[in-house]
């Protein structure tokens, strides 16, 4: 293979994981199921009222790039000794990002 021919590829690969989605290894499906089975809801609920909901839609929200939606999902699990496995953690960003974030890489 010659050079050019492979820096070509190794740009191309490099562009296309620039441009992909976040969480795109997560399962928004899964990271629902544990976003109910951890009861994220209920600490949300208890700091912000309502469903819990609005901690994600706040106008003055904290998170406001995927990775940040990352790094607080680990403090999350940390904090609250949930022992999230990076796949979950990734499941949950997934859920999280699919259905209030929106965020583009």
């Amino acid at each position: 293979m010659n050079i050019r021919f492979s820096a070509f590829i190794i740009t191309m690969l490099a562009c296309t994981t620039a441009f992909a989605e976040p969480f795109s290894q997560g399962n928004a499906e899964a990271g629902q199921k544990t976003y109910v089975h951890y009861k994220c809801a209920t600490c949300h609920i208890d700091r912000f009222g309502g469903d819990g909901s609005t901690i994600f839609t706040r106008a003055d929200r904290q998170i406001k790039t995927a990775a940040s939606l990352a790094t607080q999902i680990r403090k999350c699990s940390t904090n609250l000794g949930l022992m999230l496995f990076e796949d979950e953690e990734e499941n949950l960003g997934a859920y999280l990002n699919r259905n209030y974030y929106k965020f583009k890489q």
